[in-house]
């Protein structure tokens, strides 16, 4: 696939002069390996360079043409006087008792890897592969000894391909890169309501017509009221993969040793289906279902139709069936889903889904295949052998472990690389959240809650990518890079073995071989991230500064004013009392870059007060319970950082007990409004004081004045003047108008 890519990288190559190649080698791999010894030397690594590969490594020694070079594999040893040689030899059971382990021997004469499974070679060629693209002269590879072996056995990376079409040109370029840092599963989403896109020969509809619609990106097609085309339509969006692209594809994954799972939707998430096949919903009429009809035979012999296509194209084990989202208010008023309850004795709509889960399951069981699901196949009880992945959180992993389930851990808050990486402010339109690769880094796959034995259920990992706000290869590799290293390194490396300012050092090395395979990363961001921790004992607030350059210059000001070359410069946390407004950025050869990063630290008279909820906060946002809206913490830029307190459906209505009467000058609250994902301004906020916690009288009244249709993460304090009135209670009230989500951070009273 990178073929394409050669002759740039032959020219970056070339043009490298003999003073760069004194410079200092590199062994900055990731994901980082188990053990790595530096030795001294380098091995020449050119034209004459021999190829030697045992003959069952044979077709795996062929991916040391990764960089573009033309190689000869011999199948034969190479002589006992032999030099200038690459060897990925077959080892035994003496010399390797694992199986997933390789050995890198690097010397100036040879080069060997040793390795007793293919899988195990594939991982030794990849860790040299990657040392060749680090070096400033990739001709001259340093000399070093490593063994290593991964931590998972799944290290999986998701695409959607349904809401945006990705040609399968690019889906081999994404499968080299993904390979490049040893992540071995490839989870092809290839069906959606946003499009259907692979051929199913029995059902020529979904890909003559529910593989189209009018609109290319999200908002468009929202635009045209999710409106689905033919192919040919002039006005058309879409596409699709024949089989014999699937076919292709699934064979380049596993010369690479990935294994490519496919998805097929299933009870939900299928309009594009029931579009062109409105028999299978519950209504029978197009455009008004989104889920199969589960009291319809027809829906599963559709179903079990496609899957025997499917199954037909992919040799792997799992078949991701989906199973989230599904909407159950349909099968409550179907009849023939409601005879379906009262005739398999189901207690529910929950339970006939599950009821419809088992029933694939058993089917795919028969087919010698294994069934994977988001974690809402939980909902009713789980299908005996199925694996979960678990994605809104770790809670339906927590539970399939604890039933011995196998599980793939996904959540949101760790693995979906849609989210924003940076500042939105400063990036594209993403489907929110907050992932900077730190996050990211600081993720561990298997829970506390889990016993040793029930820890071993956990597979691995996965990034997910949905594609709403991603509409090209460009972008796409843009939300991947540098997060997917940061995961990678996650699931490969032993959870002791890691630390953060380790993985920083490496990524900076990383970036020249990014530049080289042209991959469009996200850059590192220069805003500057200001964590405070508050010490309530002492009545004091403690300033950390960081960001993701390496090695940066931050100036900072505690007045507000905007920081410049000659304000102080941070070199550790700094203390402070009472309350300070923080700015701080990074400087370069005595330039600001990019924006100042302001935080208002409060030590305000509400910290550690009482907070009694008249209507309770979500669930599923709980931040810090009742703590949370007077810990003297602000929210960052994301609802699920744990700071910010999500209110859904109904108003916030709390009451502060300042446990004396005061006077009090004024309260501030802040709220955020993501729109596209239900999250608004409160329409109105206002404030009322009272002395018995029973009377109140209210003391202003504030509307909101951001449109319920700007797109764009925006925050707004909402600021009440108290004038010096004297009491002892405190209740704000924020009206939920869209009856959405609230999100509000802290109640700032003075």
């Amino acid at each position: 696939m990178l073929k394409h890519y050669a002759s740039a990288l032959a020219l970056t190559i070339i043009s490298v002069c003999s003073v760069q190649a004194q410079l200092k080698p590199n062994l900055d791999i990731i994901p980082k390996p188990v053990q790595l010894q530096a030795t001294t030397g380098t091995f020449n690594w050119n034209a004459q360079t021999k190829i030697y590969a045992a003959p069952a490594f044979k077709e795996a020694a062929t991916l040391l043409s990764f960089s573009g070079q033309l190689l000869n594999i011999n199948a034969t040893a190479p002589g006992p006087k032999a030099t200038n040689y690459i060897y990925v030899q077959q080892a035994t059971a003496d010399v390797l008792p694992d199986t997933n382990t390789y050995r890198l021997h690097i010397t100036p004469a040879k080069i060997t890897i040793l390795a007793r499974s293919r899988a195990a070679a594939i991982n030794g060629i990849q860790s040299l592969v990657q040392l060749q693209l680090l070096q400033p002269d990739t001709q001259l590879i340093p000399c070093a000894v490593i063994e290593d072996h991964p931590r998972f056995g799944y290290r999986g990376l998701h695409l959607d391909v349904s809401r945006t079409f990705f040609p399968a040109s690019y889906i081999k370029r994404y499968l080299d890169l993904m390979w490049l840092y040893k992540i071995n599963t490839f989870h092809w989403h290839l069906v959606d309501g946003a499009g259907w896109r692979l051929q199913i020969k029995q059902f020529p509809a979904l890909t003559d017509t529910a593989a189209w619609r009018y609109g290319a990106t999200w908002r468009e097609w929202a635009a045209n009221h999710h409106r689905y085309a033919s192919k040919g339509d002039p006005n058309a969006y879409g596409g699709y993969y024949t089989q014999d692209e699937a076919r292709d594809i699934v064979a380049y994954a596993a010369k690479r040793g990935i294994t490519v799972i496919p998805e097929i939707e299933m009870p939900g998430h299928a309009e594009e289906v029931l579009a062109v096949y409105p028999q299978l919903s519950c209504s029978g009429q197009p455009y008004k279902n989104n889920e199969f009809c589960l009291g319809n035979d027809q829906t599963f012999d559709f179903l079990e139709k496609v899957l025997v296509e499917v199954m037909d194209i992919f040799p792997s084990t799992y078949i991701h069936i989906g199973g989230d989202e599904a909407n159950k208010s349909a099968w409550k008023k179907c009849p023939k889903c409601q005879q379906r309850i009262k005739t398999e004795h189901l207690k529910d709509e929950n339970e006939l889904q599950s009821y419809a889960i088992r029933r694939m399951e058993k089917f795919l069981t028969a087919h010698h295949r294994k069934l994977l699901g988001w974690d809402e196949i939980l909902e009713g009880g789980l299908a005996p052998a199925a694996t979960v992945m678990s994605w809104r959180g770790e809670s339906g992993g927590i539970a399939a472990a604890k039933e011995n389930h196998d599980v793939i851990m996904t959540p949101g808050t760790y693995c979906y690389f849609d989210h924003y990486q940076a500042d939105p402010a400063t990036q594209p339109e993403a489907q929110g959240g907050y992932l900077p690769v730190e996050k990211v880094y600081s993720y561990n796959p298997v829970p506390a809650e889990l016993t040793a034995d029930q820890a071993k259920h956990i597979l691995g990992a996965q990034a997910n990518l949905w594609a709403e706000y991603i509409p090209n290869p460009t972008h796409l590799e843009y939300m991947v890079y540098p997060r997917l290293l940061a995961l990678a390194e996650v699931v490969w490396t032993p959870q002791e073995k890691r630390t953060f300012a380790d993985f920083k050092t490496r990524l900076q090395s990383q970036y020249l071989l990014l530049q080289r395979l042209n991959v469009n990363y996200c850059r590192p961001s220069y805003t500057v991230t200001i964590v405070p921790q508050i010490d309530y004992q002492q009545q004091q607030t403690t300033i950390s500064l960081n960001t993701e350059q390496y090695n940066p210059v931050i100036h900072y000001t505690m007045d507000g004013t905007t920081p410049a070359a000659n304000a102080p410069v941070y070199t550790k946390p700094f203390s402070f009392k009472g309350s300070a407004t923080i700015t701080a950025a990074v400087f370069q050869d005595t330039l600001l870059k990019g924006t100042p990063t302001v935080l208002r630290a409060d030590y305000h008279k509400a910290i550690g007060k009482p907070v009694t909820y008249n209507l309770p906060y979500s669930k599923k946002y709980p931040a810090k319970n009742e703590a949370t809206l007077t810990d003297g913490y602000r929210g960052t830029v994301s609802y699920g950082d744990g700071l910010w307190q999500g209110f859904e459906s109904n108003d916030m209505d709390v009451t502060i007990d300042m446990q004396t009467k005061d006077k009090l000058q004024s309260v501030s609250i802040n709220f955020m409004q993501l729109e596209g994902v239900g999250i608004y301004m409160p329409s109105f906020v206002e404030v009322a004081v009272s002395d018995d916690g029973t009377n109140f009288t209210t003391v202003q009244h504030i509307d909101n004045d951001v449109p319920e249709s700007q797109h764009a993460l925006t925050f707004k304090a909402f600021n009440f003047n108290l004038e010096g009135r004297q009491a002892r209670y405190i209740r704000v009230k924020a009206h939920n108008k869209q009856h959405g989500f609230l999100f509000a951070d802290e109640v700032i009273v003075y």
